[in-house]
């Protein structure tokens, strides 16, 4: 049951807390009872932003492309210089008994990782790293999404490779998109667009970023961008469907010249854009093709 809460800037009822909810999260190889899942105050990853996170989705029960997810999970703690302490197979395997755990079909599945608190300091070796999964029911990341959401120009920008380790999907780097995405709602837009620091289109705040234009396809590359399961999948859809994808530089002068234009991550899926700071972008046939075939995917009615 949902607790009456104020509504936020974008008129949206906000859901109950998350702290305060029925239910049980995987921790450390055991489930513990929803309320307790607590970390103590003084953990080194809440003072100095080194956990690391995945968000996973489940469609009738079955989780999409888990493993791959898994994979990234590893490989991010990897790029903090943390080993996680469970395989690849066995965060699958804590994923698929959370899932269990709920009851769901259609859920949101969060596996993360992240030191705790045995030493305190910038130094974190001697801290022991910890493991959960909790998962709930989440719907349409943008309500009434297939009518295009409304960008804004985040102010703030992805930082050069050599700043950042930026294809770990690290809790800390994400600051500056809580930023931008606080900014945007602020002003009216469902989300912010964020350069990179060549001046380059990036990426949302929580999604990568694709164009269309005389009905081919285009896409920031990757090089600073995490490497996006769902951008993945997306471009295996598009290529089945004969439509040709250039991952290559964009640039801003290059945006107006574009038709169609749409978002994709695991939370939004495949979400069409109608403006991006006053600019208009056609919800199409592309995009709207493109978003019928992932969620036949997702749902199995499908197969790449």
């Amino acid at each position: 049951m949902r607790q009456a809460l104020p509504l936020n800037a974008r008129n949206i009822m906000i859901e109950k807390a998350y702290h305060d909810r029925d239910g049980q999260i995987w921790i450390d190889g055991e489930f513990v009872d929803w309320r307790e899942a607590k970390v103590h105050v003084l953990t080194h990853s809440l003072h100095y932003g080194s956990a690391v996170f995945e968000g996973n989705r489940a469609y009738e029960g079955e989780i999409f492309r888990l493993t791959d997810h898994s994979q990234r999970l590893v490989n991010s703690a990897e790029f903090m210089g943390f080993e996680i302490p469970f395989t690849r197979d066995q965060i699958d395997e804590a994923c698929r008994e959370t899932l269990a755990k709920t009851e769901l079909g259609d859920a949101y599945l969060r596996p993360f990782a992240w030191r705790g608190s045995d030493m305190m300091g910038v130094a974190s070796k001697n801290n022991r790293i910890h493991l959960g999964v909790a998962a709930w029911h989440w719907g349409n990341y943008f309500p009434d999404k297939m009518k295009g959401i409304r960008l804004t120009i985040s102010k703030w920008k992805r930082p050069a490779p050599d700043t950042i380790p930026c294809k770990s999907k690290g809790a800390g780097l994400y600051m500056i998109c809580t930023l931008s995405k606080d900014s945007a709602s602020a002003a009216g837009y469902d989300d912010a667009l964020m350069y990179d620091y060549k001046g380059r289109v990036a990426e949302c705040t929580g999604a990568h970023i694709f164009f269309i234009r005389d009905g081919e396809i285009h896409t920031p590359t990757n090089d600073i961008l995490l490497d996006g399961i769902t951008h993945d999948t997306v471009i295996k859809l598009a290529a089945k469907r004969g439509y040709t994808v250039y991952k290559r530089d964009i640039y801003p002068t290059e945006m107006p010249h574009f038709t169609e234009c749409f978002i994709v991550g695991t939370a939004a899926e495949i979400t069409p854009v109608r403006e991006i700071a006053g600019q208009d972008y056609t919800v199409g046939d592309i995009t709207k093709t493109l978003a019928a075939d992932y969620d036949a995917l997702v749902r199995g009615k499908i197969a790449l």
